[in-house]
């Protein structure tokens, strides 16, 4: 008997790479899912097109002169007609309401380009992330999927992967090697959820074994 395939629905206000190594991921059968909807709070953001590319339905819901209830009661019904079960943030450069992260509790993951606890929250985003651990003068760095809780960048970690903090880096090198990872990681993570070997105890996830 075959699994069901999972829905996956993600967010994103830019380029959208985590988006299409996402897509890539599942065309290459890596991830027993299909990313079916993509939506943006910026109408000429870049992963919308990357979408359309691929077939994907695309919506832009521009979040100016809207509640951000509102904003986020349309973005809930466009991915609750598309049937999603796993919402991604793929750059999503809004922090959304309780309304939301309740609704999608544990179904819900972001990536940040660092090892959290350290150097997440308020501001800790792009580039300003890498800046800060080469100020701090960290010897490693690295990436997190987690998901997503009302604590920004504190909810429970699914998987981490470490990378080393080299002498001669600049934020954009870091950020380069980083994203590499990334674009493993986060497929990994989503191929766990859609294979249901994600289960969340408290702050932990547990991975059971395949």
């Amino acid at each position: 008997m075959s699994m069901k395939r999972a829905r996956i629905g993600i967010l994103a206000s830019g380029g959208g790479t985590n988006l299409q190594c996402m897509i890539d991921a599942c065309e290459r059968g890596e991830i027993d899912g299909d990313v079916v909807v993509v939506v943006s709070n910026v109408p000429e953001a870049f992963a919308l097109e990357r979408a359309k590319k691929h077939r994907i339905d695309a919506y832009a819901f521009p979040h100016k002169g809207v509640t951000r209830e509102q904003h986020e009661a349309d973005i809930i019904e466009c991915l609750e007609q598309h049937g999603v079960d796993l919402v991604l943030l793929a750059g999503y450069l809004r922090i959304l309401t309780p309304l939301f992260i309740d609704k999608y509790k544990g179904r819900l993951m972001n990536t940040h380009p660092a090892l959290l606890p350290a150097f997440g929250g308020s501001g800790m985003h792009g580039l300003n992330v890498h800046k800060a651990v080469l100020d701090y003068g960290c010897k490693v760095s690295g990436c997190t999927i987690h998901f997503v809780t009302l604590d920004v960048d504190g909810g429970p970690i699914i998987l981490q992967k470490s990378v080393p903090v080299l002498e001669e880096d600049t934020p954009e090198s870091l950020q380069d090697r980083i994203l590499k990872e990334e674009h493993k990681l986060f497929p990994r993570a989503v191929q766990l959820f859609a294979r249901g070997k994600l289960r969340l105890e408290g702050r932990r996830v547990r991975i059971l074994e395949q």
